[in-house]
């Protein structure tokens, strides 16, 4: 039920933001504006799900690895994709000193999951594989799927909805109208990601406790992994990455709201795994 919820949620957030993109084609643009933001829109969800797995890795320059060269971390993915009921993930290893890991791909067939040298060094063996059940979790719940099906699905409503709205009226743009949505619609967008990755992180948080077996190893991993990444910034990833980390790199002095994070706060995910 927990997980339904969740993705009814994650649906109408992604369904919003594209909507947002719609709206801010059709003020602007009226109707030949709405549909380049349509076919904008389009391309930009499909090609981010088909090729995610790839803008990832390279990125974080990680390095794939197999049972002869990290045995302990391949064998320990393997069992725990079996909890899962997951095909085995590709497996990689990135040479950050930042301890953070992360799951991507557009579906259980083509994942792969990736975890940073420093994590690798940082963590105990139940606490790792807490980390990794964790991100088991957002390869079995489909996020990227999820997400891409919603917007796109949402996007073609709104597309609707804008045609009867602003097409064939022929009427020049508002100027107020159009500044508001400039300044606006890209804070708007913003909130609206940053709701939908908070949201798929607690859900990832406890099924990767059932997955593991146990939410302590992940308890613990969470409150090592913010404590170190406040002291250690992650090198290579790009901001629009952030969400896809299991805890959200940080930089010394750097400070975020919880409107702007991609991550709920540690102390309320702690809180929730403790209460099952």
């Amino acid at each position: 039920m927990t997980r339904f919820v969740n993705n009814v949620k994650t649906a109408s957030l992604m369904g919003l933001l594209f909507g947002l993109i719609l709206a801010a084609g059709g003020v602007l643009g009226g109707h030949n504006g709405l549909l380049l933001a349509l076919i904008i829109g389009g391309v930009m969800n499909f090609g981010t799900y088909f090729f995610s797995d790839r803008i990832a890795i390279t990125a974080m320059r990680g390095q794939q690895v197999t049972q002869n060269t990290a045995p302990d971390l391949v064998e320990m993915v393997q069992r725990l994709a079996k909890n899962a009921n997951l095909p085995q993930p590709r497996v990689y290893i990135c040479p950050q000193e930042a301890p953070n890991a992360f799951a991507t791909g557009r579906n259980p067939k083509n994942a792969a999951v990736a975890v940073t040298r420093g994590a690798l060094a940082l963590l105990s063996y139940d606490e790792l594989e807490g980390v990794i059940g964790h991100e088991l979790a957002h390869i079995m719940n489909r996020d990227t799927l999820t997400s891409t099906i919603a917007a796109t699905i949402a996007g073609a409503i709104s597309y609707i909805g804008w045609i009867f709205m602003f097409g064939g009226r022929g009427r020049d743009v508002n100027p107020l109208l159009a500044l508001l949505f400039v300044i606006l619609a890209p804070l708007a967008a913003a909130l609206i990601q940053m709701a939908i990755s908070r949201s798929r992180e607690f859900v990832a948080d406890h099924d990767g406790a059932t997955i593991a077996g146990t939410p302590d190893g992940l308890i613990s991993a969470l409150q090592k992994l913010e404590a170190t990444a406040k002291r250690i910034p992650m090198q290579g990833e790009m901001p629009t990455q952030n969400h896809m980390f299991i805890v959200q790199p940080l930089s010394p002095g750097k400070t975020l709201s919880k409107m702007f994070s991609t991550h709920p706060s540690t102390a309320e995910r702690v809180k929730r795994l403790r209460a099952g």
